[in-house]
């Protein structure tokens, strides 16, 4: 019996966005994507300051992590988006792609072919910037990237007191050099988010070879011996069974793919008898060597009004929606998370280890304290670009419906906690410089305070927070723990592939949302056969 799809894409994300589009650009290729969220019709999605209202909620799979022992034992909300566009539809926007030694180091790592060399035409390919042009920056890509026309007065500050601290100047953290501090451009296009549904997936929606199921929650993929054939997935009170004749691409993310691999069978056998799951595969790689950016934030009371958080008072926020319906301007813009830095905690590093977000608000994502009302702030983040601590995935139940065990051991490893304390240090730094300090009132927990080293440890277990940057649970590579090979495909199975920031060998020293859609550009590539 001839198969109903071509191709299945499993998780409508960053990822799935830019293969559902990819792969029904060939008109007899029948692409069918599914994903557990809604469709992406929340207004907030698509005003850029929206982001700061979906670090929880409905557009999110509500996981918490397991109690992390470096951490004060804390259980740490672990924000993963549910909607289609996954988490390019919720995020800060921030573009920043990494270090070009992040991917030779993949390719060290046993991700053949995918060298920073190699992989830039596909960064370029999705890049369409309004601003910089040139070698290192694509103009007419799909995905939206622009610079902020009119960035707060204290993101300007930020960047000026950062210069006063000794950083030089950087107008492009994607271009030759990394380090410095500047404004971040965005994944914006028009003063709109352009998210990977918005940029790869609305145009191609019109194809009647693309089929969109939302609302869907995938429990299995069906495998016939060792090849993969179908996916079977709950949708409005229904189990029903998808069948793909060439290929199943999961791109569920760095927690949800290995946690349906190992519902499957695919996964480290004896945690799958555990929980009674026949074993179809016996990879012991899924689900582990989880990294992620351990991001501590720093908050100020300012003097005056002179953030985004005046507009928490409702005639100031009735006043910037006006703004925004009518010209497409004002502070629903901005993304709050302007400016940023990439520095050095150990001065001996040829490349930034820290990196830095300043929001021009207080409180504005969940689990970060705020200010008291009536009192504007901001908020410094900081984390490690490259941490040595690695964490895993594992399942709880073989229950489709239950949440995994995410662990990420944040600040296993003693570098991570060291060069975490660093960026506390030299966020405080930043904070007493001249530009900013004639803004602030008081340094929540450090105000009058003479912190030492211990000190600043201490404050990174209690504070520190995931940056939403899971990666590396099915990583790419050909040892004993790689799950896939350079090509995506899963070791010892057939008609199966995986595409998101799960595969990366390591983690990438920036924001992951843009390497991860160089990722799908290239799998789309190795699928079609034309990479």
């Amino acid at each position: 019996m001839k198969a109903a799809f071509d191709y299945i894409i499993v998780g409508g994300g960053s990822a799935g966005c830019v293969l559902a589009a990819h792969l029904s650009e060939n008109p007899s290729a029948r692409v069918c994507l599914i994903e557990a969220g809604r469709r992406d019709t929340n207004p907030l999605i698509h005003m850029p300051i929206g982001f700061a209202k979906m670090t929880t909620g409905p557009l999110t799979w509500g996981l918490t992590t397991t109690p992390q022992k470096h951490a004060n034992n804390r259980q740490i909300p672990y924000v993963q988006a549910k909607v289609l566009g996954g988490g390019s539809s919720i995020n800060a926007e921030v573009f920043t792609r990494g270090h070009p030694s992040d991917y030779d180091r993949w390719a060290e790592e046993g991700a053949e072919g995918w060298s920073f060399q190699e992989v830039q035409k596909y960064m370029l390919r999705s890049e369409g910037n309004t601003i910089l042009s040139g070698a290192w920056h694509g103009t007419d890509g799909p995905l939206g990237v622009s610079s902020l026309c009119a960035p707060n007065a204290v993101t300007r500050a930020f960047v000026q007191s950062c210069q006063e601290l000794g950083m030089p100047y950087n107008p492009d953290f994607n271009g030759a050099s990394q380090e410095g501090t500047g404004i971040y451009q965005m994944t914006i296009r028009d003063n709109r988010r352009c998210s990977a549904a918005v940029a790869y997936l609305r145009p191609a929606l019109k194809r009647s070879n693309l089929h969109v199921i939302t609302g869907a929650q995938v429990l299995r993929i069906v495998f016939n011996g060792s090849r993969a054939t179908g996916v079977e997935y709950a949708a409005r009170g229904s189990v029903q069974t998808a069948r793909a004749g060439q290929e199943i691409i999961v791109s569920s993310g760095a927690i949800g793919t290995p946690k349906l691999l190992m519902l499957s069978g695919v996964g480290p056998a004896a945690h799958l008898r555990q929980h009674d799951i026949p074993v179809v595969r016996d990879l012991p790689g899924v689900g582990q060597n989880l990294q992620d950016h351990f991001g501590v934030d720093i908050v100020a009371e300012l003097k005056s009004h002179d953030s985004f958080d005046k507009y928490n008072k409702m005639h100031w926020m009735f006043w910037a929606g006006l703004q925004y319906a009518m010209f497409k301007t004002g502070p629903v813009t901005s993304n709050v998370v302007e400016g940023g830095a990439f520095w050095h905690a150990d001065k001996r590093t040829s490349r930034p280890d820290l990196q830095f977000h300043f929001l021009a608000g207080a409180g504005a994502e969940a689990g970060v304290a705020s200010v008291p009302r009536g009192v504007s702030g901001v908020t410094l983040n900081s984390y490690t670009l490259r941490p040595r601590s690695r964490g895993s995935v594992t399942l709880q139940s073989s229950d489709p419906r239950k949440a995994p065990l995410v662990d990420p051991n944040f600040l296993a490893d003693p570098d991570d906690l060291r060069t975490s304390a660093d960026g506390v240090k030299i966020s405080l730094d930043i904070f007493t410089q001249h530009s900013l300090s004639k803004y602030i009132r008081k340094i929540n927990f450090f105000d009058g305070s003479a912190p030492t080293s211990a000190t600043f440890e201490a404050y990174a277990r209690q504070h520190g927070r995931t940056s939403y940057h899971p990666t590396c649970t099915c990583k790419m590579g050909q040892d004993t723990m790689s799950v896939v090979d350079p090509q995506l495909r899963v070791y010892g199975l057939d008609g199966i592939r995986i595409c998101d920031s799960s595969v990366m060998p390591s983690i990438i020293g920036s924001n992951t949302n843009a390497p991860t859609i160089m990722i799908a550009e290239r799998a789309a590539d190795l699928i079609r056969g034309n990479a």
